[in-house]
């Protein structure tokens, strides 16, 4: 198997993986009220996806625990991926008066204005997980390098299926930038191999049940594939279940990305290839250490955009996900 150069775009960055731990957290679409007229430092108002996927509910539950060690009150909401009740939660945060947004964006365009709202209102806003398509409004986006991230999976999934293969790729939600640069990153690798022809793509939206029937679909259009790449492991883990059911899944080759439990376990029972780990607990404890340090100090990040290198898990290093969405290789 020859190995193709992909240096440039899985490069080492300056920010590396650590330990962070996880702390329970209210995580329904409506923020928790433990927090009006807040003590202490005040309040941060934590805005995520949606919590019944494991990787936003980190996101929350990390984000609170940081808040609370560095003497804040916390308050947890999720949008669910839409912009009015992300737009109704942001006008909650400013009459709660809180003093910082931690906000995971719905909409690259469509959360453009609601960040507006709340820098109008005085509220500094950090992105986490992902951008929107304007610099200069929120004072930190952080988010994983997933460029990086899809070209180690990418590759993985190269060496582990061949040079020739049909496969399907299952991608994200559209309205998230993350899904196109995935993308990307998978076809900068697997391009480089003509045997290596996509004969479908779906979009599944990140979400599992979709996976799995945009999978069924997939299957029945095409079923001598014998890979699927995926956008995140809850599309491909809907996947692996649609596999399953058909009796095709031995010999098809699943990658995922995130690093949820459940695909570190499909990983470690070899239902799936890999996953790749997005950081979200290291991140997501970054922004409320700047949002802390810029509340106390004035200080603005050293750079808007920030990005965090991923890590591939395969069989060879499950064991060292100690807890979700943790490494402590």
């Amino acid at each position: 198997m020859r190995k193709k150069a992909i240096a440039s775009i899985i490069a080492t960055g300056a920010l590396i993986i650590s330990l962070a731990g996880c702390a329970g957290g209210s995580t329904d679409a409506a923020p928790t009220d433990d927090a009006k007229g807040a003590d202490a430092g005040g309040l941060i108002t934590i805005i995520v996806n949606d919590p019944a996927n494991p990787y936003w509910k980190t996101e929350g539950d990390v984000a609170a625990a940081a808040a609370k060690e560095l003497g804040y009150e916390s308050s947890v909401g999720a949008h669910k991926g839409d912009t009015n009740t992300e737009n109704t939660l942001i006008d909650t945060a400013i009459a709660n008066k809180s003093v910082a947004i931690i906000l995971d964006p719905a909409n690259a365009d469509g959360s453009i204005a609601a960040v507006k709202k709340a820098d109008a209102a005085g509220i500094p806003v950090f992105l986490v997980n992902a951008e929107i398509n304007e610099a200069g409004i929120a004072k930190a986006q952080l988010v994983s390098n997933n460029a990086q991230g899809a070209a180690i999976g990418a590759q993985e999934w190269v060496t582990q299926i061949g040079e020739t293969a049909e496969y399907v790729e299952l991608f994200g939600a559209p309205s998230d930038n993350n899904a196109q640069t995935r993308s990307n990153g998978f076809q900068t690798v697997i391009s480089q191999y003509p045997g290596l022809v996509k004969v479908g793509e779906e979009v599944a939206d990140w979400d599992r049940t979709k996976g799995h029937d945009k999978m069924q679909s997939l299957l029945q259009s095409h079923p001598t594939l014998t890979g699927v790449m995926s956008g995140n492991d809850e599309m491909a883990l809907g996947a692996i279940a649609a596999l399953k059911e058909a009796g095709k899944l031995d010999g098809v080759v699943v990658g995922g990305f995130d690093g949820a439990p459940d695909a570190v376990s499909a990983v470690i029972a070899g239902e799936m290839a890999y996953t790749v780990l997005q950081p979200v607990a290291v991140f997501s404890k970054k922004a409320v250490e700047l949002a802390d340090d810029y509340i106390q100090n004035g200080t603005e990040p050293e750079a808007e955009k920030q990005s965090f290198d991923c890590i591939l898990i395969t069989k060879d290093n499950a064991d060292k996900m100690t807890e979700p969405f943790t490494y402590s290789g």
